[in-house]
C-alpha cells in the first residue's frame, strides 16, 4: 500500500514538472506572458531601508514632505516609518 502511494505521489511530481517545463517552453516561443517583464528603460527606484531596487509601479509608496518615497516590502515602509517619527 505504501509503495503504491509513493509512486502516485511519484507520478504526479514528474507530471507536474513536465507540464511545466512545456508551458514554459510555450510561453517562451509564443511571448505570451509578457506581464512580469517590465517594458525596457523603466527606471528602478531605491527602497531607502533596504536598499533592494522596485519598479515603482510595483512598490509600496509613502509621502514624505514633498517626495515619494518607494519600498519593497510592508516591513520597510513600517520600519522607515518609525524611524523618522
Amino acid at each position: 500500500m505504501l509503495r503504491i502511494l509513493l509512486e502516485l505521489v511519484l507520478i504526479a511530481v514528474v507530471a507536474r514538472a513536465f507540464w511545466r517545463l512545456v508551458g514554459g517552453m510555450i510561453e517562451g516561443v509564443t511571448g505570451r506572458d509578457r506581464s512580469r517583464i517590465p517594458d525596457r528603460g523603466v527606471q528602478m527606484v531605491r527602497d531607502p531601508v533596504c536598499g533592494t531596487f522596485v519598479l515603482p509601479d510595483r512598490a509600496l509608496t509613502l509621502t514624505d514632505g514633498r517626495r515619494q518615497v518607494f519600498f519593497c516590502s510592508a516591513a520597510c515602509r513600517d520600519q522607515y516609518r518609525a524611524r523618522t517619527a
